[in-house]
């Protein structure tokens, strides 16, 4: 976190504000603005804040989805799925596309959910060397229990915030990451 922000030298000039939260990153900020004051700590706020948050949402998430025996793969595996509507079946190679994972990640989860019972594999009816990827009935209402309690999860996650807050906060980070994705 530390180094991503500390070398890009700016108008430091609002990184003194008294309103600040004395959190880690603010201290952190404190830290460097006394040994460099010649640098602008100030995106270390909104980066390592959103580190730091990040790191809590994924075990806040991850926790959730071991009740169900999954792990964070997996589970966006059998998300995937579900989100292509019935049959409930995508391309292998598809399947990268529609999660956050290289084809081969996704064979080893799809590998544990067949083994589960939770995914069927066949052929493809178009390209006979591909393979075609299909929930299962239960890994179907595996993934509606799951995802279910996913929605409840993540509403208590945001909770701290007002409608309003979490509109304006989706609405930047939609922004920042089009612009990082280009």
């Amino acid at each position: 976190m530390e180094g991503v922000t500390d070398d890009h030298p700016g108008d430091h000039s609002g990184d003194h504000s008294d309103d600040r939260p004395d959190d880690h990153v603010a201290r952190i900020q404190a830290e460097w603005r006394a040994e460099r004051p010649d640098l602008d700590t100030g995106p270390q706020g909104v980066i390592g804040r959103l580190h730091r948050i990040a790191n809590h949402l994924t075990g806040e998430l991850t926790l959730l989805y071991a009740k169900y025996g999954l792990t964070e793969g997996e589970f966006d595996v059998l998300a995937a799925l579900r989100r292509a509507g019935a049959p409930y079946e995508r391309a292998a190679g598809e399947l990268a596309l529609h999660t956050m994972v290289t084809t081969g990640a996704v064979s080893k989860r799809v590998d544990r959910l067949e083994r589960a019972g939770l995914v069927q594999r066949r052929r493809s009816d178009v390209d006979g060397r591909g393979r075609v990827v299909r929930l299962t009935p239960a890994g179907r209402r595996l993934i509606d229990k799951a995802f279910t309690a996913h929605m409840a999860n993540e509403q208590r996650l945001l909770g701290v915030l007002t409608p309003d807050e979490t509109a304006q906060l989706e609405r930047l980070l939609t922004r920042w990451l089009q612009h990082l994705e280009r």
